[in-house]
């Protein structure tokens, strides 16, 4: 049976190089006469194809994963394969069994003709199953830091201000291309602002947050527009649930580095932020109660969190 599986692999791994080889003669083809660029960069020719899959064993010493993939249509079937990926902050997190989506990169400019990029953790079920030895984040029962934010009207203040409030807070910057990640959390955000606002009881007891790690182009004028078109046409102008807030960059970088938050400008697009996902329950007490890495949570389970931390009936 081990022979088996071995052969398979090795069919599997002939098998994606064959592919590899062939998507880059193709595209050095058409871009033939062009000047590439310098293997640091991504030259004109690449091209790119999302990826989900699942880790399965990492070389952290030498920048690769093994991952199990779901089928990337229009290029090759579902197998599993070694990917380069060039990030340093995704491995702490890159751990087997982690579910990921990524962008798979092919670029024969490059020095690694294709690798991973835009990397975004799902979930992490390496420990599935060893619930009783799997600790709690170290952040839970510690009191949010003090760290001076600004909100979408240019008003000052911290999260420690929400005393006798539960609070969710999540992290997003504006510009954000991709559908599952700061585009799902303001989508899932202003869905929970909604249903909170409509609720007298909850609209007294709850608050959300979205913090921008990209205060270069989001100012408050434009975190207001921002949410303002998640709100939607009926919301009038109204952020008493929903918070959006910025910082200086040391001051961002402070609460993301409290609530695990991994961020730093894309290598090839500076307009562009590779980084991790993570929303926080906090209880009136100003204490953590909660933390949900990557963006499997849903409104409906937050929400609840809320009402429980500030003491409401769950059917409110």
């Amino acid at each position: 049976m081990k022979f088996v599986m071995a052969n398979q692999e090795i069919r599997n791994a002939a098998k994606m190089r064959k592919l590899i080889i062939v998507a880059i003669i193709a595209f050095s083809i058409a871009g033939c006469g062009k000047p590439s660029e310098s293997p640091a960069n991504v030259s004109s020719n690449a091209k790119r194809y999302p990826v989900r899959g699942k880790v399965i064993s990492v070389d952290r010493a030498n920048k690769k994963a093994t991952i199990a993939h779901e089928e990337i249509p229009g290029f090759m079937e579902a197998m599993t394969m070694d990917f380069p990926i060039h990030e340093d902050w995704v491995w702490d997190d890159l751990v087997p069994g982690a579910e990921i989506q990524a962008e798979l990169v092919l670029d024969n400019a490059a020095k690694d003709p294709y690798w991973l990029e835009r990397i975004a953790i799902l979930a992490n079920s390496s420990r599935a199953g060893l619930e009783s030895e799997v600790k709690p984040p170290a952040q839970i029962g510690q009191l949010v830091p003090a760290v001076p934010l600004i909100n979408q009207d240019g008003k000052k203040f911290t999260l420690r201000d929400f005393r006798n409030k539960a609070v969710a807070v999540t992290f997003i910057y504006r510009e954000c291309p991709l559908p599952e990640f700061c585009i799902k959390m303001s989508r899932q955000f202003s869905d929970m602002a909604n249903r909170i606002a409509a609720d007298p009881v909850a609209k007294e007891k709850i608050r959300l947050v979205s913090i921008s790690f990209d205060p270069q182009r989001d100012t408050p004028e434009k975190l207001r527009q921002y949410g303002l078109g998640y709100l939607g046409k009926d919301a009038k102008d109204d952020f008493t649930v929903w918070r959006l807030a910025v910082g200086s960059e040391s001051d961002i970088r402070k609460i993301a580095d409290f609530f695990g938050l991994k961020y730093e400008k894309d290598a090839n697009e500076k307009t562009q932020f590779n980084h991790s996902l993570v929303t926080a329950v906090i209880g009136p007490d100003g204490k953590v109660r909660a933390i949900h890495p990557g963006g499997r949570w849903t409104p409906d389970g937050v929400l609840a969190e809320l009402k429980s931390a500030a003491g409401l009936d769950k059917t409110n």
